[in-house]
């Protein structure tokens, strides 16, 4: 093995580490930091393939963005931050065993598709002008119904989260006022 690989072998195995730790932790700020763990050793391992915009993209939008709005989401909401016997629903067996049932799908599908296949590593595999022709000539129609997907999503986010928004009653509907809207005071 070269020095490449056993680096990005290192990599996969703290990703996968941390992962399982954010799925087992009973902590939920704990959950979101081991995330970051793991999407850190993910931009690593881009880095290692040659795919320096991948690696940064991954640290800005997952690091940057999706593990900070977790614990903002954490800390503005109701959620228990510290330990939460609540958080475990007692299918951690069941849980456990469909995991390594998917994981050796996975592997096996892997194993036989690509066996003894190897791709050399390039100097710019994953820049930005590869990204973007690709992004932009052959996935453009996926990227913007995701983005479509994305901004409904957080439309909904938004309207789910409202508190001054109530269900008026049924008698108010039909009638189109509100009692104290008539006459008087």
């Amino acid at each position: 093995m070269s020095g490449p690989e056993v680096v990005f072998t290192l990599l996969g195995v703290v990703a996968v580490g941390s992962a399982i730790l954010v799925v087992t932790t009973r902590n939920l700020v704990h959950a979101a930091l081991w995330l970051v763990v793991s999407f850190g050793a993910l931009a690593g391992g881009y880095l290692v393939l040659t795919a320096e915009f991948v690696a940064w993209v991954q640290v800005l939008i997952y690091v940057g963005a999706v593990v900070v709005l977790l614990l903002f989401g954490i800390m503005l909401t109701r959620a228990p931050i510290g330990e939460s016997t609540d958080l475990d629903s007692g299918n951690r067996w069941a849980a456990a065993a469909v995991a390594v049932a998917t994981a050796a799908v996975l592997v096996t599908v892997m194993v036989m598709g690509f066996r003894d296949e190897r791709m050399p590593l390039r100097d710019g595999g994953g820049s930005a002008e590869e990204l973007g022709a690709a992004v932009f000539r052959t996935w453009v129609l996926p990227f913007e119904v995701l983005s479509v997907l994305l901004l409904a999503s957080l439309i909904g986010a938004i309207v789910l989260s409202r508190s001054d928004i109530r269900a008026r009653p049924e008698s108010e509907a039909r009638q189109g006022t509100r009692p104290d809207e008539e006459g008087g005071g």
